[in-house]
């Protein structure tokens, strides 16, 4: 079902100049060698050549095209074969042979592939960040989970940990009355909203905004396959959306990308990303975008900063410290032994939405959500005080949507 989205496969600037260097690409599971050809045009074929097998990592990329250097039989980025050396000067045989390639495009600094049935691809998702022009105003993070996708996933739509796995050491004074920090710090057990949506799933979290008439909600996304729009800063000013791509069961490629107010101002694949500390990529399946902090090394947990208060985890940022918790529940997490409570249904609504999805897709041949729909992937997520009483849906349509601009303070979001 996954393979009728179209979906991140790499960043762009890994394949830095025409003719240069290709790479290995796995995605869901199947491997794939990318390409950049003499026009700056990206292909991605199947990793074997269709002669005998050898892998086309080890091709020439020239002339437009890449090259098998085991008979020399040479392929476009898509898949046609130009070149049969070994054969008779009068043979028509490359006509007849194509290597497995798949479509892609380029957009918003990244490379995406479309691995699914429909004879003509489905359009991109209308993701707002495409929007931004490559420069301060969009920033793309990518790293590497040894983990399944839908754990990590999880993570995103449980807002309850916030409060715990990355500010349980924040004391509700640090944090000025009135701002949306200081809301949480106050209550860190919020009560939940949750919706199905054209494009997935919503939520809205709420608790009391130091007073009896107002609350604070964070209200954030999961679109179908694998996004998740987290609730950062003011609703309606952020554009941002997280892709947990899966490499196959066990790992998992993040892509975080914002732009506008949010944007960061590293480059893309930046290696120092927030406590992360990447590795230089290297050419192996697994070598991309991976942390130097693991679970061999306890991601350098710092005790003493854990003893002391400076930290409630001792590990440094947030995405480490999301990434050692998804990591420590092993490869793939059995939900048998869960004990799910109020805070989790959000996790719980997501988890049957995909299940109701594939059961049609499986069962009717029905195209799960959004495929076909790209418009519906243009949401926002974030905080906003709302009167008591008030209508989550109703009264922040047009924040969500981004049809409104938001007349409270930027200020209020700040440490959220």
């Amino acid at each position: 079902m996954m393979r009728e989205y179209w979906m991140p496969a790499l960043v762009s600037t890994e394949l830095p100049a025409p003719d240069c260097d290709p790479v290995r690409v796995l995605l869901l599971g199947e491997r794939f060698i990318a390409f950049r050809d003499s026009s700056g045009s990206v292909g991605m074929l199947s990793a074997q050549c269709p002669h005998r097998g050898a892998s086309l990592f080890f091709g020439r990329n020239e002339d437009g095209g890449l090259r098998c250097v085991y008979h020399g039989w040479k392929f476009d980025v898509s898949g046609r074969c130009l070149d049969m050396p070994n054969e008779p000067a009068e043979s028509n045989y490359k006509d007849k042979i194509r290597a497995k390639s798949v479509p892609v495009i380029e957009r918003g600094g990244l490379v995406w592939a479309y691995l699914g049935s429909q004879a003509e691809p489905p359009p991109l998702p209308a993701l707002e960040f495409f929007d931004e022009a490559p420069s301060e105003t969009r920033s793309v993070h990518v790293f590497q989970l040894n983990c399944n996708w839908l754990q990590a996933l999880e993570g995103d739509i449980d807002t309850s940990h916030f409060g715990f796995l990355h500010t349980g050491h924040l004391k509700n004074e640090v944090a000025p009355a009135g701002t949306f920090l200081r809301h949480m710090l106050e209550d860190r057990a919020p009560r939940y909203k949750v919706v199905d949506t054209e494009f997935g799933a919503s939520y809205g979290a709420y608790r009391p905004a130091g007073n009896d008439q107002e609350l604070y909600w964070r209200i954030a996304h999961y679109l179908f396959p694998f996004y998740t729009m987290i609730p950062t800063g003011l609703l309606g000013t952020t554009k941002t959306v997280t892709a947990r791509v899966p490499l196959d069961d066990e790992h998992t490629l993040v892509y975080l990308a914002s732009a506008g107010e949010v944007a960061s101002d590293l480059a893309i694949g930046d290696s120092t990303y927030d406590g992360l500390k990447l590795l230089p990529n290297t050419t192996d399946w697994y070598g991309r975008f991976r942390s130097s902090r693991s679970l061999d090394n306890d991601y350098e947990i710092d005790r003493e900063a854990q003893r002391n208060g400076r930290s409630f985890t001792g590990l440094e940022g947030v995405p480490l410290e999301d990434r050692a918790i998804n990591e420590s529940m092993g490869a793939i997490l059995d939900r048998r032994h869960e004990h799910l409570g109020s805070s989790d249904v959000m996790v719980i609504r997501v988890r049957r939405r995909i299940l109701r999805a594939l059961r049609a897709f499986v069962d009717s041949g029905d195209l799960p959500p959004g495929v076909n729909e790209p418009d519906v992937y243009r949401q926002r997520s974030g905080g906003v005080v709302l009167p008591v009483g008030a209508d989550w849906l109703t009264a922040t349509q047009g924040l969500r949507d981004g049809t409104e601009a938001p007349t409270a303070d930027p200020a209020l979001a700040a440490g959220v």
